[in-house]
């Protein structure tokens, strides 16, 4: 293990760099900060980097007096700044790089921000740096794409595991989760070479109670993609078991609860209006794309993704059906979506199904709302909307009701008693035990 980096660590003097200030760099540059260590925030967007600098809060579960504690003026041991300077990389010991790795529509990865990154990098690098990508990605990205940029600056003046060193360590965030944090979470950590696992694993086991070391970034790289792609397969089949259900006849919500009492074999998975997010959704793809290269078809992959992806159109079916039932047409009705966000209680719409909902809706011609406590403006891509107050007026108007986030805030109880017709796509009036008729869950 390289005896300086072991030392900066050890006293907390090692300068840590996070690019990328999202829903992962910045929960990790608060773990490493709270730990003692100075850390730096780079960030592309300046309104990140002043809300930081300025002890202000934009993600929904991190207080702000964490941020204002984290001040260099309010704290003389660990402290966080922000800046969007890559040059300030010079000064780093350790860089940690948390940017997006979205795919194509073409379900392609896009690496264009790990390179972008690493480039930067590149430009500052100097002897006895510990570079870790966090980043979701393909199982030998770290090995093949950051390796190469590294060692062919300045006439290969750096040899990773000699001079530099690599490692994979993914990221395990659950927005909105208060009781799995960045710091209770076991970290999984792999390296290019058996120094630069050793180096890592001292560095995240300074911040992070359990350190989970793996024998190399592939490995890493890979644990990532199965715990994922497990869910997105599992959900996958409990949205098909779900319209098996409708089918029959028979409450899918019920049949979960009861398999789910059983000790050992089940776990419970729930079915939706689709996946959303950053991971789920996308994480799988990695892996399947991958394999196309190696000409693999990952089947299980296809058909989760073929079954989720269809489940917004379902939704939009059950609508056309609660409509048809009150003798109405879908084209001129008012519909409310209530919920944008991909999971309850925060403000991320990344890869939200409601947003392939409303689409759906607006091409067979209705008139479409929204309701979200927590995305007042949704401003994106061809979307312009604004959310609208849930007044007892309001709701009487609209024809139907579609429940596609279950946030805390709602009044369920409420909201039936003043609906129409009410799709609950998931089970968040279930505790009324079907008090309303005026109620279909998916």
């Amino acid at each position: 293990m390289n005896n300086y980096l072991k030392h900066k660590i050890n006293s907390k003097e090692a300068l840590i760099t996070v690019i990328g200030a999202g829903y992962v760099g910045l929960p990790l540059a608060i773990a490493f900060a709270s730990s003692g260590f100075n850390v730096l925030n780079i960030d592309n967007d300046q309104y990140k980097v002043d809300k930081i600098n300025s002890g202000e809060s934009y993600i929904g579960d991190i207080p702000s007096s964490v941020l204002k504690s984290l001040s260099p003026v309010s704290n003389s041991s660990g402290s966080l700044s922000a800046t969007t300077e890559y040059s300030t990389i010079a000064g780093a010991d350790i860089v940690i790089i948390c940017v997006p790795t979205p795919v194509s529509k073409t379900k392609d990865p896009d690496l264009s921000y790990i390179v972008s990154a690493t480039q930067s990098i590149s430009e500052y690098i100097h002897e006895n740096m510990l570079i870790i990508l966090e980043s979701t990605t393909y199982p030998g990205t770290t090995e093949e794409l950051i390796v190469p940029i590294l060692e062919n600056v300045n006439d290969g003046a750096f040899k990773v595991g000699d001079n530099i060193y690599v490692a994979f360590s993914p990221e395990r965030i659950d927005p909105s989760n208060q009781e799995w944090t960045v710091m209770d979470t076991p970290k999984v950590i792999g390296g290019i070479t058996e120094s630069c696992s050793e180096i890592s694993a001292l560095l995240y086991s300074s911040a992070i109670r359990t350190i989970v070391p793996v024998s190399s970034t592939k490995v890493a790289e890979m644990v990532k993609l199965l715990e994922n792609t497990y869910r997105a397969t599992n959900i996958g089949l409990v949205n098909e078991i779900a319209i098996m259900c409708d089918h029959l006849n028979i409450d899918v919500w019920e049949v979960i609860d009861a398999a789910a009492t059983k000790p050992f074999g089940f776990t419970p998975f729930y079915p939706g209006p689709g996946l959303g997010g950053h991971c789920i959704p996308v994480d799988p793809q990695f892996l399947a794309w991958k394999l196309k290269t190696l000409n693999y078809n990952a089947r299980f992959i296809q058909l989760a993704t073929e079954i989720n992806s269809s489940m917004p159109a379902y939704v939009v079916s059950k609508t056309m059906d609660i409509l048809n039932n009150q003798n109405k047409s879908l084209n001129g009705s008012n519909i409310l979506v209530l919920g944008i966000a991909y999971k309850p209680n925060v403000s991320d719409f990344r890869e939200s199904p409601s947003l392939d909902i409303i689409d759906l809706l607006k091409q067979k011609g209705a008139l479409v709302s929204y309701n979200d406590p927590l995305i007042p403006l949704l401003n994106f891509e061809h979307f312009n909307m604004v959310s609208l107050e849930l007044t007892v007026p309001m709701l009487n108007a609209f024809d139907c009701i579609i429940i596609a986030t279950h946030h805390s805030d709602y009044d369920w109880d409420w909201i039936c008693q003043n609906s129409n017709a009410i799709l609950d796509t998931r089970n968040a009036t279930g505790f009324l035990k079907n008090k309303y008729h005026n109620v279909v869950k998916l």
